[in-house]
């Protein structure tokens, strides 16, 4: 039986949250992911455009991959309803890493049911205590998780300082094999890590690169391959890990790319590929076909980039604090500083305007850099950005945010 007093340690725990304005609550969605969507607000339904979703190319409720998934239910069921080495895989499982592995210019790829667990399985499986694990120290959360689970030594580095990654690089001489590891985009922020320089300094000291991609697969880079084709390094990223739950129709599952040799063994020893079940059958499907649309269309990759680049110029313009006022991620960070303006600002937008965007505030951000993160959409049609600005604007002068 629980002790009431950890009940009561847990109970006062929570009520400190909301008293900072840090606590995280959640609204109810009761419509499909787009650019409007419908939420439960005072216990009724409330119509409002969304601006906090991963949903980067829009296909989260795409009618044409929607007819795609409930085929392969009638195809292939639910799912394998077991792990992969002990039930079998489905052959829309091969085909589907195939498809992906060649889209990516990979050798191979494996998929896991979550990026988290792609993360959690990627370091304790490919390094030991020999190795050394060289950190960007704003990584995701999945990724320093991850390498808790491994033996290898741990260095950190500040993510965009390459002479302190060259420092810790030399200080990891004197192990067997080191990794450099980093977000390709640095999802608070929107920030683009240096991979070029990360990579010349990989050759330079005889490391690999492993990059989490989440949230550039798809979009990012001309035809949309992510951050090593925006920096211009394919080839020379060893080790890629991404998402399938945002820009790749949003409904979950994460993959590792790289060599033949690394994914087999990925097969034989990542725990949380062997112990868990692997993605539904029709992610797979709806994979293969959003791949297929991505590369015989830029259409939805120029339309995001177009409205980023027009929300962005559009904020700037009002007077707010944009984080990186001449970024090119849709992942536009609005800088208020303070966690209970932050959590008032994003409450008076959803409830007041009907602008659906969310406050992050510390631990999901550093202490005192609470923002608004929006992120853009390319089913954000020109009217849906001009009406987020005036939301923006409206509220931000009621705050004293702007004058």
């Amino acid at each position: 039986m629980i002790k009431k007093q950890f009940l009561t340690d847990i109970s006062s725990e929570l009520e400190n949250l909301r008293q900072n304005g840090l606590y995280k609550s959640e609204y109810e969605i009761v419509s499909s992911q787009s650019s409007e969507i419908e939420i439960i607000q005072n216990n009724s339904k409330k119509k409002v455009l969304n601006f906090c979703a991963n949903n980067y190319l829009g296909l989260a409720n795409n009618q044409n991959l929607v007819d795609v998934a409930k085929k392969s239910l009638d195809d292939y069921g639910l799912g394998t309803a077991s792990v992969r080495f002990i039930c079998g895989t489905f052959d829309l499982h091969k085909k589907f890493e195939k498809t992906l592995a060649e889209f990516l210019g990979f050798e191979d790829v494996i998929t896991f049911s979550s990026c988290f667990a792609a993360n959690g399985g990627v370091f304790a499986a490919l390094f030991d205590e020999q190795d050394a694990i060289i950190s960007a120290d704003l990584n995701h959360a999945s990724l320093i998780d991850g390498i808790r689970l491994s033996k290898a030594a741990r260095y950190f580095y500040k993510f965009d300082d390459m002479s302190d990654l060259e420092k810790k690089l030399q200080e990891a001489q004197k192990n067997k094999t080191r990794v450099i590891v980093t977000d390709g985009v640095f999802s608070m922020d929107g920030d683009i890590a240096d991979l070029k320089s990360i990579c010349d300094l990989a050759e330079k000291y005889d490391a690999l690169v492993l990059v989490d991609d989440s949230h550039a697969t798809g979009f990012i880079g001309e035809n949309g391959r992510g951050t090593f084709e925006f920096c211009g390094v394919k080839g020379r990223v060893d080790i890629l890990t991404s998402t399938l739950g945002k820009a790749l129709g949003g409904a979950g599952g994460g993959f590792i790319a790289s060599k033949k040799e690394i994914v087999e063994k990925l097969r034989n020893k990542a725990r949380t590929y062997l112990f868990s079940n692997n993605i539904a059958p029709m992610v797979a499907a709806t994979g293969i076909e959003i791949l297929d649309m991505i590369s015989k269309s830029k259409i939805l990759i120029k339309k995001l980039a177009d409205n980023t680049k027009f929300f962005r110029e559009k904020m700037v313009a009002a007077g707010f604090d944009v984080r990186d006022k001449n970024g090119v991620h849709p992942v536009v960070p609005v800088m208020l500083h303070d966690a209970i303006l932050a959590s008032k600002f994003a409450k008076m937008m959803i409830e007041e305007e009907g602008i659906y965007v969310i406050a992050f505030s510390f631990p999901v951000v550093p202490k005192n850099e609470a923002r608004i993160r929006v992120q853009i959409s390319a089913a954000h049609e020109q009217e849906h950005l001009e009406r987020a600005v005036a939301a923006f604007v409206k509220v931000g002068k009621k705050l004293g945010v702007i004058k």
